[in-house]
């Protein structure tokens, strides 16, 4: 069994001799690596801190000279936590590399130099289109938009990476540099669409006009609305009903509710005046000439 033995050149454990010259270098790298690892987590915390309050101030006091929207300093708050991030981690590891790899003959650096300049192709290609994504103001933190495949409300926009959360709660991570086309659905009002059936027995221009002072009364009640909502009219003639197509606007992330909202409210105003909305009935009609034949 190898047995330790501390002697005055060092460690000896069995026939191997550690001199005291590498054991100093062990624990001075040891400690500065300790020490750059508390280092880069206070900073960022602290970073995390500062850049929090930078955006409390823009959204809450508009006396600024340059304050914000809430969106839009929430965005460049992400950006600036990600831009905070990537420094200290790549400071941090800077710092490592060197001390453990100060040594190092100038060949092998020229070829880690070269493999990490290769690989950082993609990664210089996400930054490029990440800053011409926020310069152009193509999307914020909190838009509904469609990038590619994926459709959702952004979560987050990094210097690298943008972060998209879709309506079943799945997060994407998609790379800034594969972001070529996207649809935000968040700068404009936009369209909702409730189709009323009636039955048809029914006065086709009394339920329009009882759809109408709904309509009315709903734009005063939510100012999700921003515009009248139009009564297109007849919009087809089912099997059994007449379909007349309501179409409004709101403003974004509010349609669903606004377009069910409004449904309900059509639904109990045609209650009220009694008009039949159809529904699916079962007619027998009995031959009473042909029952009394087969009597006799």
């Amino acid at each position: 069994m190898n047995s330790l033995i501390i002697v005055n050149e060092g460690l000896k454990i069995g026939s191997i001799q550690i001199k005291p010259e590498f054991v100093d270098r062990i624990l001075q790298v040891s400690l500065k690596f300790i020490f750059v690892l508390f280092l880069m987590f206070i900073s960022i915390k602290i970073g995390k801190t500062i850049i929090k309050k930078f955006v409390e101030n823009q959204t809450k006091d508009k006396g600024l000279k340059f304050a914000m929207s809430p969106q839009k300093a929430k965005t460049i708050g992400e950006v600036l936590k990600s831009v905070l991030k990537y420094s200290v981690y790549f400071i941090g590891v800077a710092i490592l590399l060197e001390e453990l790899f100060g040594g190092i003959s100038l060949t092998f650096a020229s070829m880690g130099g070269f493999a990490i300049g290769f690989g950082a192709q993609s990664l210089v290609q996400d930054l490029i289109n990440g800053f011409f994504i926020l310069f152009e103001d193509q999307y914020g933190v909190g838009d509904y938009v469609t990038i590619g495949k994926f459709e959702g409300i952004i979560e987050t926009i990094g210097i690298r990476t943008t972060i998209l959360k879709d309506f079943t709660g799945d997060l994407h991570l998609i790379p800034n540099g594969s972001i070529k086309e996207v649809t935000n659905h968040s700068r404009n009002n936009i369209r909702f669409i409730v189709d009323v059936e009636i039955a048809y027995e029914e006065d086709i221009d009394h339920a329009i006009e009882v759809i109408s002072e709904t309509c009315k009364e709903f734009e005063a009640k939510y100012e999700e609305v921003p515009q009248p909502i139009e009564i297109w009219g007849v919009n087809s003639l089912g099997n059994s009903g007449v379909t007349i197509r309501v179409v409004g606007f709101s403003i974004p992330m509010h349609q669903w509710s606004m377009e069910r909202k409004l449904r309900k409210a059509i639904k109990e105003a045609m209650d009220r005046e009694k008009i039949e909305i159809p529904y699916n009935k079962t007619e027998f009609i009995i031959n009473k000439k042909v029952e009394m034949e087969e009597v006799f």
